[in-house]
């Protein structure tokens, strides 16, 4: 099982991340995606689905038009690991 990642770690890996927001009461990260329209959005998110689907990885996100909201957290672990960490890069390198 992953372990929560401590402090100093968190902060180390926002620090690498790309506008991922930390969430001290739900110990998850986050982030709200804009896009020009809904197909964009939905594009984004078919790429992100498999991106979690190799990680063994998924998130908990919603899609409104063109806004995809992600929160990444490890629910067996209760909080932040290097998984979602892990994701949200992935996820950064999607929009690259």
């Amino acid at each position: 099982m992953p372990k929560k990642l401590n402090a100093a770690d968190r902060e180390a890996a926002l620090s690498n991340l790309n506008g991922w927001i930390y969430d001290a009461t739900a110990d998850a990260i986050s982030h709200e995606f804009k896009f020009k329209d809904f197909s964009e959005a939905f594009g984004f998110m078919s790429r992100v689905a498999l991106a979690a689907q190799q990680a063994d990885h998924h998130p908990d996100w919603s899609n409104s038009y063109n806004k995809v909201s992600i929160v990444l957290s490890t629910h067996s672990a209760g909080g932040l690991t290097k998984k979602d960490v892990a994701l949200a890069a992935a996820i950064d390198k999607l929009l690259n």
